[in-house]
């Protein structure tokens, strides 16, 4: 420090180190860097790895679905530390930095166990007020599209008996909640997933125009790396998810061997 800063810092004694006036000048500083340091390094790798259990999840589904129901989990075990990870496209090479996982797809994932959390339907979503009277309406409107999800439009549009709509005109967009927010100001019509849905249905910002709302295959699954090592907390959490997930009957964690994913 001495040759980077060309100052001398400590008095070199025989029996000890004495501070100069620049180094007593100093010390509070390299204290306080310090002290900010440990705390940094203590937040995301001390306290991750060692206390909370790391949940990490899509971003729609962590808006709209758990963090409504979150509170409940709180509550019941206050003692327990959680740290929430909220992402878009995930990566199941970063296992390493997570405990759980909560993803969109078929339920299959290479190297990692999985259990069905929701059941899907998909129904068209719009502001109120906007002109749809039949699905073939849908042609003079702006269709919405999430990257990600193989199960959309053209499944919806078929079980309609729409004629005359493009299933693939429109907009694509990375996350549900950017394309409910576009919708709720009039730029298009969504496609919406039961499980995402609900809280823009309950504040009238969005309505469904059509009865109509058709069961797919995708869904939100909570996964986990196979064979690897068990949070304390981990099997507190996942008994909670399962008691409050949309699906009735609870399956045993099970190895899958492949997958997709979306937000």
């Amino acid at each position: 420090m001495e040759q980077q800063l060309r100052q001398p810092l400590f008095i070199r004694r025989p029996r000890g180190l004495e501070l100069t006036k620049s180094g007593a000048a100093y010390l509070p500083k390299v204290q306080d860097a310090m002290e900010r340091l440990a705390i940094g390094t203590c937040e995301v790798f001390g306290q991750r790895r060692a206390n909370a259990l790391t949940v990490r999840c899509a971003v729609s589904f962590a808006v709209n679905w758990l963090a409504p129901r979150l509170p409940d989990y709180l509550n019941r075990h206050p003692g327990k530390s959680l740290r929430l990870l909220s992402s878009v496209w995930n990566d199941a090479s970063d296992a390493q930095d997570f405990d759980l996982d909560i993803q969109y797809g078929t339920g299959h994932w290479p190297g990692f166990n999985s259990h069905r959390l929701t059941c899907e339907t998909i129904t068209p979503l719009c502001a109120p007020g906007l002109a749809l009277n039949t699905p073939e309406d849908l042609r003079h409107h702006r269709l919405l599209h999430v990257l990600g999800y193989h199960e959309g439009w053209g499944i919806w549009l078929k079980a309609a008996g729409a004629k005359g709509v493009d299933a693939g005109s429109g907009l694509h967009l990375d996350t549900s909640l950017t394309a409910f927010e576009l919708a709720a100001q009039g730029g298009g019509v969504a496609l919406g997933r039961k499980s995402l849905a609900g809280n823009a249905l309950a504040s009238g910002r969005l309505i469904a125009p059509f009865e109509l709302a058709v069961p797919i295959d995708e869904a939100f699954h909570l996964i986990r790396p196979a064979g690897s090592s068990t949070h304390p907390d981990a099997d507190f959490f996942v008994h909670w998810l399962l008691n409050v997930a949309d699906v009735p009957v609870a399956k045993v964690f099970g190895t899958t061997d492949g997958g997709s994913g979306s937000s």
